[in-house]
């Protein structure tokens, strides 16, 4: 990748800060473990006039789940417990039925694949107070037993292992952590992967408030400071948000959402997997996590799902630049990352703009961008 041919990533930061389209981002680009772009752009906190800065702290939201998903792999490499068990052997307060209403067999394989037949639902957040169950991104101060054992005696939306539907089951991996680690999410995420890979600022609590960049809303008008709560609805997309969940130390630590950081941590990360999965677990595991989970059950379009996030199958079923046996997922709150495993690059975006960062048309430009560059 070249100086001139990254002119086309550098391009589109400048082309979206100075529209106001993005508010803030930090960019990396990585070739081979050699960084080719380290790029901080725009405003953390645009009211103030802080601009980011490469160890600007953004809130993950999804990108917590490859974290979360890597604690689990690394703990089920050490014996701890396995893919193949059975989740009411750990949680016994979680027991949803299937659609036919008989007990359903979910499997921690279920779980961390989003094969288990659970959803994100807004409807659960709009439920009376003793029967809503939170997604984990607004505030609460349940705890992960108190949340999702509302959901014992509900049908799923299909027969664990029947299809592929993004999901709430990483937070109930979250909870099989907590209950085989024996203390919280955060302390088993350090134990098994940010310690290991000097993580330091991935966390479920911020570790320098003066870091932690502010979050913004898309608007009619434009990115606007994230009113708290805040109600996203599109015609695709809807949750509701609480920008300040972070600093409540009772709400249960979402291992779907819950984690704010840096783009160097989740650069940290991505690259580990990438090279064989060291200090975490075998190349075998890391293998299987960039590889096809879920057969051919129903999923999106050109899509399949490993351990970590969506692999590219048919790029023109997926609409994306993105070449076949490519690995991305995002972050609600404006992230995305994505992984070449055969040019040997990984891309890591973190913005501060819901939903412009994630779901909006820059996660797609940059893709194009990065791929035009090889």
């Amino acid at each position: 990748m070249s100086a001139v041919s990254l002119d086309r990533v550098n391009g589109l930061l400048d082309q979206v800060t100075a529209s106001g389209r993005i508010t803030g981002a930090v960019v990396l680009v990585y070739r081979d473990g050699v960084p080719v772009l380290e790029r901080a752009v725009g405003y953390q906190d645009r009211e103030a006039g802080v601009p980011v800065s490469l160890d600007t702290i953004f809130r993950y939201a999804s990108v917590t789940k490859p974290i979360v998903a890597a604690t689990a792999l690394a703990m089920v490499e050490r014996g701890l417990f396995s893919l193949d068990d059975a989740v009411t052997d750990h949680l016994p307060w979680f027991r949803p039925l299937d659609p036919d209403g008989a007990p359903a067999d979910i499997r921690v394989r279920h779980l961390i694949t989003h094969t288990a037949g659970l959803s994100y639902d807004a409807g659960l957040e709009q439920r009376s107070a003793e029967r809503a169950v939170n997604q984990g991104l607004s505030d609460t101060s349940l705890s992960l037993e108190e949340n999702f054992s509302r959901l014992s005696g509900t049908p799923l939306a299909f027969r664990p292992g029947a299809q592929w539907l993004y999901s709430t089951a990483i937070d109930v991996l979250g909870a099989v952590i907590e209950q085989v680690h024996g203390a919280s999410l955060e302390d088993a995420v350090i134990v098994h992967v940010a310690g290991p890979l000097q993580m330091k600022d991935a966390r479920f609590h911020v570790t320098d408030l003066s870091r932690l960049a502010v979050a913004y809303a898309d608007s009619s008008e434009g990115p606007v400071r994230m009113p708290d709560p805040w109600h996203a609805k599109t015609e695709t997309f809807e949750a509701f948000f609480s920008p300040s969940r972070i600093f409540n130390s009772r709400a249960f630590q979402s291992g779907g959402a819950g984690m704010v950081g840096t783009a160097r941590d989740v650069m940290r990360l991505l690259e580990a997997i990438r090279t064989g999965g060291e200090p975490l677990f075998s190349r075998e595991m890391a293998e299987a996590g960039l590889s096809n989970q879920i057969g051919d059950v129903p999923g999106n379009p050109g899509q399949r799902f490993g351990y970590f996030g969506a692999i590219i199958t048919d790029p023109a079923a997926a609409m994306t630049a993105l070449p076949a046996g490519a690995v991305q997922w995002g972050g609600v709150y404006g992230n995305t990352w994505f992984m070449l495993p055969d040019q040997g690059v990984t891309v890591v975006s973190l913005t501060n703009n819901a939903l412009e960062g994630c779901n909006g048309a820059y996660p797609e430009e940059l893709r194009a961008a990065v791929c035009e560059s090889l």
